[in-house]
């Protein structure tokens, strides 16, 4: 039997290489034709490098109050060089926190994605494959989780946990695990029947290994492109939350956070919030270019 699946297993992979190299040729050559992926691409880049490089692009400490020069104004405003994108109420560069704010940005949509994804994903394989009793239960659950609002369960985990980096990325990692989980098991119930993981069955490999080498394949496509879409999402739920005061707390800078502390001097100093929200705007429209041009990659159903 293991002799059989071994067999089964390098004639697949002989066949399977040349057919990866070609679709890997063709996302290139769509990337390239998709103005959308190049600009997306190109925003995102520049975020990534932004809160990489952030203690060396910043031109001054996020933290640092200068309340002499409270409320200067950006430089494309009447403002001087010296505060390129002008200050807060408290003499803080705003230039300087959008950039370290980026790095909170990136840290919770990436982790929340990562902890919601897993989950999701691993409840779709177990309910679509598996099916009957352990179906039932598990979308149960996750009709119990759709009813209850978001902005609920996000004030009922923070008070117990505290507000912090550590409780928005559980918030929003739990509360997003029902999107990955039904379009996973959907993708399961489409294909666990088709003809060729019948022919895996019948020649002889384990559940595991058709559920892990023919299944998950086709399921993992759609997958990738909501964890894509759903970073945004979960950029602009953090800023949100942040805005509201059950983020990351004050001083630490965040998107959510630097736009609430203009929402006061909107008439006066409007660039506090309105160059974070700028900010924001930027990369959730990049996510979703780079989601769509992920999703039309993925999709067999349409011709690059």
């Amino acid at each position: 039997m293991r002799k059989r699946e071994r067999s089964q297993a390098s004639a697949e992979d002989h066949i399977a290489v040349p057919a990866a190299a070609h679709r890997t040729r063709m996302r290139l050559r769509s990337f390239r034709r998709s103005w959308k992926a190049l600009i997306g691409s190109t925003i995102l880049v520049g975020i990534v490098l932004a809160a990489a490089l952030a203690p060396h692009l910043a031109p001054y400490d996020p933290l640092d109050q200068q309340i002499l020069d409270r409320l200067k104004p950006p430089v494309f405003a009447g403002g001087t060089s010296r505060y390129p994108l002008g200050t807060d109420p408290v003499g803080r560069d705003v230039l300087s926190r959008i950039i370290f704010g980026s790095r909170v940005s990136l840290a919770v949509g990436l982790s929340a994605v990562l902890i919601g994804g897993s989950l999701g994903l691993t409840v779709g394989l177990v309910a679509g494959h598996y099916g009957s009793t352990a179906d039932m239960v598990m979308m149960r659950i996750a009709d119990l989780q759709l009813a209850i609002p978001f902005l609920v369960l996000a004030i009922a985990v923070i008070t117990v946990l505290k507000p912090g980096l550590l409780s928005i990325v559980l918030v929003l990692g739990l509360s997003s695990w029902v999107t990955y989980a039904r379009v996973a098991r959907g993708q399961v119930l489409s294909v666990g029947h088709r003809d060729f993981v019948e022919a895996a069955r019948a020649l002889g490999g384990s559940e595991a290994r058709v559920l892990l080498r023919h299944i998950l394949p086709n399921v993992i496509a759609p997958v990738i492109v909501v964890a894509t879409l759903e970073v945004g999402r979960m950029i602009l739920a953090e800023a949100a939350l942040s805005f509201l005061g059950l983020g990351i707390q004050p001083p630490a800078p965040t998107w959510g956070g630097i736009t609430a502390d203009g929402r006061d001097y909107l008439g006066t100093a409007w660039w506090i919030s309105t160059l974070p929200g700028i900010a924001i705007l930027l990369s959730v429209m990049a996510i979703n270019f780079v989601g769509d041009w992920l999703r039309d990659v993925l999709d067999p159903t349409i011709t690059l």
